[in-house]
């Protein structure tokens, strides 16, 4: 049986728009984000320049849900599978990196004096580290963790599942139940991990102080920057070969199989990826925000993953970045301002957009710009 032709591949695929304007876009926003936390370091406290920590902090962690949103994005836009789980991914990542800065804040604390364990381990009575925290004091060997925990379980998970040729809300139930059945394992004191109130309190990474705002700057400017090489990669997958077969798996799963494609291997590859990617953004979310706690797992937060998706626009790589930073920063005005009618309005966004916006703001943004250019074409006509 012969292969289908790039052609015949296209028509089923609905490329992302990445203009030379988009990019100029997305480039002159990174160029402001990286300039923030300078701000923060050379203008004093007052000064028109200066730049709060906590804001530069705040828009760490937006950064991190972005590359979060993204990864979602990759399984849900271009694979068509919706994903009500990636909580968990994005969780374990945090706990790797969590482990492995409870180790250094022990350390320091073993030197002037302490037990050299974590508080939730003495008040347990135990006198040494369980044996699968082992070689957690070394940096190198928590980013293993952070690729490997979330990777190999999406793997095995994503294997068996789409083997068993599982789709549509039966998958996203069960990975509801996967991150909710996590969830609950890690809320027992009894595994190690801090029970309900997780790992927090860190004092260093790399040898350095955390709180410093050099160390703050540095975690924001990795953060900007793995969020950026991310996008390209992403755009570099979705556009290839194998971004073309994927997309055409997500549209006509049958007719790819019947054309000499077997789905499995396309379908479970961009799971994995989805899921270290998730992972990475855990573990850069732990140092800035400095917490991370079983509730990161919790089935609501893997909704809002889906909400942050659908209202930028799925299937267009930039707008998850536009709608993790749209509906965070409502998140951040409402539990401030209005805190008991977050969830009312989240719940209502979410129907507005379904109803109004099905392709997202970058939809929306798409069908204005056609908009414009066809009234031009008709003016000069």
């Amino acid at each position: 049986m012969t292969r289908p032709t790039t052609s015949e591949m296209l028509a089923l695929t609905r490329q992302p728009l990445f203009s030379p304007r988009m990019w100029a876009g997305i480039a002159s926003v990174a160029a402001v984000l990286a300039l923030l936390p300078l701000c923060n370091l050379l203008f004093p406290a007052g000064h028109a320049l200066h730049v709060p920590a906590h804001t530069v902090a705040l828009l760490g962690k937006f950064m991190c849900y972005a590359l979060a949103a993204l990864a979602l994005d990759l399984v849900w836009g271009y694979a068509g599978i919706l994903s009500l789980g990636h909580g968990i991914f994005f969780a374990l990542g945090g706990y790797a990196m969590g482990m492995y800065l409870t180790r250094a804040t022990a350390a320091a604390a073993a030197q002037a004096g302490g037990s050299g364990l974590p508080g939730f381990m003495s008040f347990l009575g135990w006198t040494d580290y369980p044996w699968y925290w082992s070689f957690t004091e070394h940096f190198a060997y928590a980013l293993l963790l952070v690729v490997l925990v979330p990777g190999l379980l999406a793997f095995v998970f994503g294997y068996f599942a789409f083997r068993s040729r599982i789709k549509g809300v039966y998958f996203s139930i069960i990975t509801q139940a996967l991150t909710f059945a996590a969830m609950l394992l890690f809320f027992r004191n009894e595994t190690g991990f801090g029970g309900t109130n997780g790992f927090t309190d860190f004092r260093s990474i790399w040898g350095l102080d955390l709180t410093a705002p050099g160390t703050r700057a540095a975690l924001f400017w990795l953060t900007l920057a793995v969020l950026l090489g991310t996008l390209v990669l992403a755009r570099a997958l979705v556009q290839s070969r194998y971004g073309r077969v994927l997309t055409a798996v997500r549209d006509a799963e049958a007719r790819v199989r019947f054309i000499g494609y077997e789905p499995l291997g396309f379908k479970l590859f961009i799971w994995t990826l989805s899921a270290i990617l998730c992972g990475i953004a855990g573990a850069l979310y732990v140092p800035q925000v400095g917490i991370i706690n079983p509730s990161e797992m919790s089935p609501a937060h893997s909704i809002e993953m889906v909400i942050w998706v659908a209202t930028g626009g799925r299937g267009t790589l930039i707008g998850p970045l536009i709608g993790a930073g749209v509906v965070n920063g409502l998140k951040t005005w409402f539990t401030t301002a209005m805190p008991e009618y977050w969830l009312y309005a989240l719940g209502a966004l979410f129907v507005l957009v379904t109803i109004f916006l099905p392709q997202g703001i970058v939809g929306l943004a798409r069908k204005l710009l056609n908009r414009r250019n066809k009234d031009k074409e008709q003016t000069h006509a």
